[in-house]
């Protein structure tokens, strides 16, 4: 696995080392042994899939609250999206910054989200799926979100927002205070 480092520190976009030969490829997408070298969250209790059947589907931005901050390991299996990340660390020399990075089934590359980060995403295509691996599980009374379309952040989407839930579109816009109630 290559793991390149964002700029926002300890969010990698981690690309498989494809293995090629007559009947195809081979590659690693996870190792605890690669994940804990550069001292990332190993341990993953919880996987998940969202199918989204439109493109322009916004997911998003949520994260989790102490003490079920989690780490997420996200890849996209079939279409592709437009994956975003926002630090949520005020201690950061990026906090409140965000990162895109566009994953897909073609290129085949991860994103690995460090816990105290905000994510969403936004379909580039119709039935794409993503993969998620998590370090803790979901925690009901510490789910958060804000808007995706928060002026704070000015999160630059490439599609129009086709699909959104109601839950989404609900959020209010981030308070400073990231560890709110």
């Amino acid at each position: 696995m290559i793991f390149t480092e964002t700029a926002l520190k300890g969010a990698f976009i981690i690309d498989p080392e494809i293995k090629e030969d007559e009947r195809g490829f081979f590659a690693r997408t996870w190792c605890q042994k690669e994940f804990e070298l550069r001292g990332l969250t190993t341990r993953l209790v919880q996987c998940n899939v969202s199918f989204n059947t439109t493109k322009g589907t916004l997911r998003g931005m949520h994260y989790q609250v102490a003490p079920h901050e989690e780490a997420k390991l996200v890849r996209c299996t079939m279409g592709s999206i437009y994956d975003v990340i926002v630090d949520l660390r005020p201690e950061s020399a990026t906090y409140m910054q965000y990162i895109a990075v566009i994953l897909s089934a073609t290129n085949r590359r991860a994103l690995y989200i460090p816990e105290r980060f905000a994510h969403g995403f936004q379909t580039l295509e119709d039935n794409t799926e993503v993969f998620y691996q998590m370090s803790e599980f979901y925690a009901p009374e510490c789910a958060r979100g804000f808007r995706w379309d928060d002026p704070a952040f000015s999160i630059q989407w490439p599609e129009n927002v086709r699909v959104i839930s109601q839950k989404d579109r609900a959020y209010p816009n981030f308070m400073r205070d990231p560890i709110r109630a």
